[in-house]
């Protein structure tokens, strides 16, 4: 079968998923991901494993609108009305999640690299399934208007701390021991490289906003600017999620038209979204399963353990109400898309490893994404941000 209609194929399953999930109540990344265990060369073989190697452009495409996406969130003066304590917050939940996961994994005995990176992908909380929840019972209250800027913040932490781990993780697997240039110094480097570049390219994506003002010439300038930053980062070898973010942020914060231009770019990537991660799920590889076991369960439960406590931690360090330290960290456990994202990065980050982090990361977003919504649901209710 040829890549396109294998692709088409597998995007038919993603639309129908979407009615069935709609039924139950769970997002629609959750449906994506089933069409893909069904499509892929585990199941019904429409894509095959050949196809999907060949797919790598379309993903890498993918994350780098995702990162562009979160970068469009960050302006400078909605950021300044948040204030540091929302910044504490979403330190401690997102570093709690990290340290608290790498570090039990270590101590359980598993090799550095694959603890690292796993820490590293703990961070990650997905925004859609959480702010699904809350427009869908129009919950109002403290812990909700701290949850939501937690929510659009933590994705940039965790691209942060995915920067370095990967990038010690990554110095380890090759056997080079414990080196301060490449295990602190480069990684460093590749973050800061990796923004000013990027903010670079936003600033000029800014500037020619300008001068195309169609609607359809500004979502060119906006593919241009993100396949360029996917491939200047992929030649350069540095983060191309960081990159892309960065682009984001500029233009958010440099272009009048920002806001329509990002708009625009929300109309048409979808169907790409749906294509990641119908893609994502076809490669999982049920061979892999027997070795998702143990780690896979004490991923779920660390992770799960370091997000409540760290979010309670962050919150009673800012004296936040007692309701928000309470049920905070309980609505910030769904993961979706950037999680996955990096779980795919794993798989040139450190190959050793990668099949088994992807396995892990799936398997968790799965369950992640059927329960972290109930539970989102009923931690605001409790709190009392859910009218009955």
């Amino acid at each position: 079968m040829n890549t396109l209609l294998s692709l088409s194929l597998g995007m038919v399953f993603g639309l129908l998923m979407t009615r069935i999930m709609k039924k139950i109540n769970l997002p629609n990344v959750t449906g994506y991901l089933i069409a893909g265990l069904i499509a892929g060369p585990y199941c019904l073989k429409i894509f095959s494993a050949g196809e999907l190697d060949n797919m790598t452009v379309v993903t890498n495409a993918a994350l780098g609108f995702i990162a562009f996406s979160i970068g469009g969130e960050f302006k400078l003066s909605a950021l300044k009305q948040l204030g540091a304590k929302i910044f504490v917050i979403t330190l401690f939940e997102a570093v709690g999640a990290s340290v608290l996961v790498s570090a039990v994994l270590l101590a359980m005995g598993y090799n550095a690299p694959l603890a690292l990176v796993l820490g590293a992908i703990a961070s990650a909380t997905a925004p859609a399934a959480t702010l699904m929840v809350v427009r869908q019972y129009k919950a109002s209250g403290p812990v909700t208007s701290t949850l939501l800027p937690v929510v659009a913040i933590d994705d940039a932490v965790c691209l942060m701390l995915f920067s370095i781990l990967s990038s010690v993780a990554k110095t380890i697997e090759a056997g080079n021991g414990f080196q301060v240039y490449a295990t602190i110094v480069k990684p460093l480097i590749e973050i800061v490289l990796s923004f000013v570049i990027g903010f670079a390219v936003g600033i000029v994506l800014s500037l020619c906003s300008k001068f195309f003002k169609s609607r359809a010439n500004r979502i060119s300038l906006v593919v241009t600017a993100v396949f360029l930053g996917v491939g200047l980062s992929e030649l350069m070898g540095l983060s191309s999620l960081l990159f892309c973010m960065a682009i984001g942020a500029a233009l958010a914060n440099f272009s009048p038209f920002s806001d329509a231009v990002l708009e625009g770019t929300d109309r048409w990537t979808p169907p790409l979204f749906m294509l990641f991660f119908v893609i994502s799920g076809a490669q999982f590889n049920f061979s892999i399963l027997p070795q998702v076991g143990l780690v896979g369960v004490a991923y779920i439960l660390l992770r799960s353990f370091g997000k409540y406590f760290g979010a309670m931690a962050g919150c009673a360090i800012v004296k936040s109400e007692k309701t928000v330290q309470k049920y905070l960290g309980i609505t910030l456990l769904p993961q979706a898309g950037v999680a996955i994202g990096m779980a795919q990065l794993s798989l040139t980050v450190v190959p050793e490893y990668g099949e088994q982090i992807r396995a892990v990361v799936l398997c968790a977003t799965l369950i992640y994404e059927l329960v972290g919504p109930l539970l989102t649901k009923a931690a605001l209710t409790k709190a009392g941000e859910i009218k009955k």
